[in-house]
């Protein structure tokens, strides 16, 4: 690859003159080369775009710069540090903690971030109140400070079973505990918040560490300027209060979430849903939707609450992007609107899906995409097939989503990365969601619906038998 932390720009240099800055020559190039990683709290491709913490923080360092944002995702994190050592990228904006070990290679910008390592562990699995009460194996990424931990750890504690896995991210170990595929695993403070959104049953053990710092790296060199100028800009943002709001938009909403359980959406059922449901009921009307299907998308993503924001700035009751407001017509912060414009998307995404695919199956796929992106749900029905798998079968392509976020299968895909395990939660939710509703308000006179009748001698086959709308 190559070297580009030298003087590429054809500038004119006497003997009376010096050699441009490095910043002046990121500024002169138009580029801000940056190394990162694909994880929830760094930087991946939601529904809008490239979005992520890191992500947007270094972005508004490139428009600052008044220069282009060029992102690099290497397979993994001794690659990202290999790349940034042998200058081929201005920096890395990765969520690295700052260590002793790593200030010996490289230079970091001011923290902008704490987290603290965890424990983690599954919820019915007896809780380990210290590194003596372990029964069972930690894995941990490679390369990471929390391969550092443990090894760390094991010197006082040589009995203890731990393993560093290459080519993963904490994000998918966090899934494999939620799933009983592993006994525990060690994350950051931010990525279990997060995580927990949609694997409530995770839960932090004890903290392994004091807290870290989270910093850019820079490659050693005798040139600081960008540095310097990355440093300024980040006491800017926080003089400013504006890194905080960042912060705040991704990572703080996980210190309010509750995951809702049945008795709380049944009480919501008759405090929430009357002052909305003639809405529903003629917005689903508007779009020939199912208007209890409709009431069950509102809900998970807001709890019928129009005064909602997400960590990504989705907006309303049905939690709809500023672009895709704009494309409905709708003004996203008023409830009927927010309403009438999350049914219209609804209904276009739905028309959008491949007419081979039948109905339950369809529905699914479009809520998936409702929430995750219609390209994304395309690259996971095309791993589905390329697995010998049904890609027109919902719950085909529900065990395929989840391939979104390992390396070797995303990076076969066009649209690439994607928080995979996200939409079959958001999927599977819906469902329990609008099956309460069906139960308590049966279907009307000039409802059409389908009734798809499956065994339930099984979890997948009675996960079919659900009344639902044929569009």
């Amino acid at each position: 690859m190559r070297t580009i932390l030298v003087a590429t720009t054809a500038v004119l240099i006497t003997t009376c003159s010096l050699p441009p800055s490095q910043l002046e020559q990121v500024q002169a190039s138009g580029e801000l080369r940056v190394l990162t990683r694909n994880s929830p709290t760094t930087y991946f491709h939601g529904p809008e775009g490239p979005t992520g913490f890191d992500y947007e923080l270094v972005e508004q360092f490139a428009e600052h710069l008044g220069v282009d944002l060029d992102i690099h995702v290497p397979e993994n994190l001794d690659e990202l540090f290999g790349q940034l050592e042998a200058k081929e990228a201005h920096l890395a904006a990765a969520g690295l903690s700052i260590t002793e070990s790593r200030k010996e290679r490289f230079a970091f910008s001011p923290p902008y971030l704490e987290v603290t390592q965890q424990l983690v562990y599954r919820y019915g699995r007896s809780r380990p109140r210290s590194p003596e009460d372990l029964d069972g194996t930690v894995k941990v990424v490679a390369g990471s400070t929390h391969e550092q931990t443990m090894a760390e750890l094991e010197e006082e504690y040589p009995d203890i079973e731990w393993e560093a896995v290459s080519g993963i991210e904490s994000e998918a170990l966090l899934v494999q505990v939620a799933e009983r595929e592993i006994d525990y695993t060690v994350a950051d403070s931010t990525e279990l918040k997060l995580s927990r959104r949609y694997h409530p049953e995770l839960r932090a053990a004890f903290d392994l560490a004091e807290p870290d710092q989270i910093a850019w790296a820079f490659p050693q060199s005798d040139d600081d300027s960008l540095r310097v100028a990355a440093r300024e800009f980040l006491r800017n943002m926080e003089r400013r209060g504006t890194l905080a709001q960042i912060q705040d938009r991704h990572f703080g909403h996980t210190e309010r979430f509750d995951y809702v359980g049945t008795r709380r959406f049944m009480r919501h059922i008759e405090s929430r849903l009357p002052s909305y449901r003639p809405v529903f009921e003629e917005a689903a009307q508007d779009y020939e939707l199912d208007w209890r299907l409709l009431a069950a998308v509102g809900y998970q993503e807001s709890h019928w609450d129009p005064s909602a924001v997400s960590p990504t700035g989705v907006r309303g009751l049905m939690m709809l992007t500023q672009r895709t407001a704009r494309d409905m017509g709708v003004n996203r912060l008023d409830a009927e609107e927010s309403i009438r414009g999350g049914a219209r998307y609804l209904a276009q995404v739905h028309s959008r899906m491949p007419e081979q695919i039948p109905e339950p199956d369809r529905t699914w796929m479009a809520l998936a995409a409702y929430n995750v992106g219609f390209y994304h749900v395309m690259d996971a029905r095309i791993l589905t097939e390329q697995k010998g798998a049904n890609p027109d079968r919902w719950l085909d392509v529900r065990d395929h989503l989840p391939l979104l976020t390992q390396p070797e299968y995303y990076r076969q895909t066009r649209y690439g990365y994607a928080r995979g395990h996200e939409p079959v939660i958001y999927v599977d939710n819906i469902r329990r969601y609008y099956d309460v509703l069906a139960w308590m308000m049966p279907e009307t006179p000039g409802t059409r619906l389908v009734q798809h009748n499956g065994e339930e001698s099984g979890e997948e086959e009675s996960a079919d038998s659900v009344t639902v709308k044929t569009w």
